[in-house]
């Protein structure tokens, strides 16, 4: 799985890096691209196919939330997940969803995400990516009144 992770915070980054290494060492199949700005995320989706792309919803060259999604969705046929600690960042998603937005339907706080767990077993950290991807079956249309 090719997954994009925009994120601005360096120790995050750096964690995140590891725990890639770690998957590469054990031949887990994930091929992760960290991004620290908007512009960086950008420049990457002209040039790679992604199955994910991980976001952060305030970035230090986008912080209007509503706008990065729609920058990032309207760049490419991935999924969007949001890992954020913004308190909007539920709102920002709903809305997404209803806009029609490839989008994983409930948001990470990142405070929360197992980034130990992702170094210590590699497996965990594709388990998690999975869990962003939408459920296999028929696609469901809402209809509107």
């Amino acid at each position: 799985m090719k997954v994009l992770w925009i994120e601005d915070h360096e120790p995050v980054r750096d964690m995140l890096a590891i725990a890639a290494d770690k998957a590469a060492r054990a031949r887990v199949q994930i091929d992760l691209v960290l991004a620290p700005t908007l512009m960086e995320a950008e420049r990457r989706l002209r040039l790679e196919r992604f199955d994910l792309v991980i976001t952060e919803l305030t970035l230090p060259d986008s912080y209007d939330g509503d706008m990065t999604i729609a920058r990032i969705a309207n760049m490419g046929k991935h999924r969007v997940a949001v890992s954020s600690t913004h308190p909007d960042r539920d709102t920002i998603v709903s809305t997404a969803l209803r806009c029609g937005c490839n989008i994983a339907d409930t948001p990470i706080f990142k405070a929360n995400l197992p980034y130990n767990r992702f170094i210590q077993r590699p497996e965990a950290m594709l388990d998690f990516f999975f869990d962003q991807m939408p459920a296999p079956g028929p696609k469901t249309r809402i209809a509107a009144a």
